[in-house]
């Protein structure tokens, strides 16, 4: 491709950008950012004081269960994030007009999808990864005072072990979500509208 024609082809992208700024221009929530971090805070504690007091008292077989509970959730909830933002909002409102159960649901999330996937995504599925790395700790100090292994190796397996697991579903889960971004939207909205009155 010509370098007039590339460099023609960015300032176009350029200008619409700056046009869709325009149109939408944001401030930042600040009470958004507020919410979400008191949150978070509160999440990450109750989970980290659940997985405290649980996996070192767990033999090694339920430790690793809940540190697999543990990435899965964050894997889910990964998913959910990526399938707010990309599905097709017009498909809800066309739902919704034939009142069907959560479509209405489902164009909230949508509409408010940077809020959703940081929600799934950032508090959720990171702190989920805290606390299966918290978890993992706690196994490998089960498995050190158990089969009295050296600690620093049995560390580093299990963290890498666990990175893998919650990197490799994150990808697979990605790709899923995408793919399927309206059906997931849809039944995640479902499930929520049951909480609805």
């Amino acid at each position: 491709m010509p370098k007039k024609k590339k460099e023609s082809e960015l300032k176009n992208l350029i200008e619409e950008t700056r046009k869709k700024e325009k149109v939408k221009k944001e401030t930042i929530d600040w009470k958004w950012i507020r919410i979400i971090t008191i949150l978070s805070l509160g999440i990450s504690f109750i989970l980290g004081f659940i997985s405290q007091m649980t996996v070192p008292n767990l033999s090694l077989v339920l430790g690793i269960l809940i540190t697999l509970l543990f990435i899965m959730i964050g894997i889910i909830f990964d998913i959910i994030g990526v399938a707010v933002t990309t599905a097709e909002e017009a498909v809800f409102h066309s739902m919704s007009s034939r009142k069907v159960k959560g479509a209405s649901v489902a164009v909230r999330l949508k509409k408010n999808a940077d809020k959703v996937s940081s929600f799934c995504c950032d508090v959720i599925g990171d702190i989920c990864g805290i606390i299966s790395g918290a978890a993992g700790t706690a196994i490998a100090a089960i498995l050190v005072t158990k089969y009295h292994l050296n600690l620093l190796l049995v560390g580093l397996i299990i963290t890498s072990v666990i990175s893998s697991f919650t990197i490799g579903g994150k990808a697979i889960g990605k790709s899923f979500a995408i793919n399927k971004s309206d059906i997931i939207l849809y039944e995640f909205a479902k499930f929520i509208a049951n909480f609805y009155h």
